[in-house]
């Protein structure tokens, strides 16, 4: 098989033997596997200088995938062959990961894939929406309280507003002033341009300040005062988190694949309650000119990769 690996910083395409599925896991044929900005950050390195994981000789790429399972391995109850699938790719020292032509995965990180969406789509939940529902969580608000979400018209921001409406939250959008309309269409009741004073602009809204903020922006220290003592930050990121003033519960999500929580954001994509945004797609083969098109930045919605 054909797998995706970056080598001293340069991504290209390795020939592998097919990986088999040993207990508890399932093998995907990869039909879709969307390009994230943590692709990125791996094939520079970036993870390993940082100590998220050893520097290797060669970095696997890929976390989403979206495919139709070939094979399944002993122990597997849940997922037959020929079942359509999305899966998350959470462990960074894999030999190889979801931007390839096979994947083998748990069988706890996969879920039915939303019925009538294309595999595309589909391969923009994973990563994004796991992380949007695990962040969510992480704030521990409830229906009536209030949520600012920095990058709101980015892949994680754009399902975390979405996710809290559903949940009856009420959202404060961040967002370059040209993303308005598009934040206010995921459900935003309020909308903050980047760039101005976030805490004032909160708290001209949401008297005394919000009940909780998820960081998918990493502003940090800045976004923290828009938040009310006593109530929630949350961090997508390591090392972003700022210090817990004001007896403001701070955490930082670090995202893992979950089949529950992955099967509920299929549902709800399946019943058009997620936006899934593709910015565009590539073959595998042209998968240096995607990476390099998204470190260019200014995309709204994901890159996929096509096997």
């Amino acid at each position: 098989m054909r797998a995706l690996v970056a080598r001293d910083g340069a991504v290209g395409i390795v020939d592998a033997a097919e990986p088999e599925p040993g207990p508890g896991q399932v093998r995907i044929r990869v039909e879709a596997a969307a390009v994230n900005p943590v692709d990125l950050l791996t094939a520079a390195g970036t993870l390993a200088d940082n100590g998220l994981m050893p520097h290797l000789e060669t970095y696997a790429l890929g976390w989403d995938v979206a495919g139709v399972v070939d094979r399944v391995g002993p122990e597997v109850t849940g997922v037959q062959p020929g079942e359509r699938v999305i899966g998350l790719s959470d462990r960074l020292t894999d030999r190889f990961k979801a931007q390839a032509d096979l994947v083998v995965l748990d069988e706890t990180a996969v879920a039915p894939a939303p019925a009538g969406v294309a595999a595309p789509e589909a391969s923009t939940l994973p990563l994004n929406a796991l992380t949007a529902v695990q962040a969510l969580d992480a704030t521990g608000l409830a229906p009536g309280e209030t949520l600012v979400v920095t990058g709101a018209a980015g892949g994680v921001g754009g399902y975390l507003v979405e996710l809290a409406v559903a949940r009856g939250i009420r959202v404060a959008g961040v967002a370059a002033p040209g993303d308005e309309a598009l934040v206010r269409d995921f459900g935003a009741e309020w909308f903050v341009p980047r760039g101005t004073d976030l805490a004032a602009a909160v708290r001209g809204v949401v008297p005394g300040g919000a009940h909780g903020l998820v960081d998918a922006a990493v502003v940090g220290l800045p976004a923290l005062d828009a938040v009310r003592n006593g109530g929630a930050f949350v961090a997508v990121g390591a090392g972003l988190a700022p210090i817990p003033l004001r007896g403001i519960r701070v955490s930082t999500v670090f995202v893992r694949a979950d089949a529950a929580q992955l099967g509920h954001v299929a549902k709800l994509a399946e019943a058009g309650r997620l936006s899934m945004r593709v910015a565009g797609t590539y073959p595998l083969e042209q998968a240096a000119e995607a990476h390099e098109r998204l470190r260019k930045g200014g995309l709204r919605g994901r890159l996929v990769l096509l096997p």
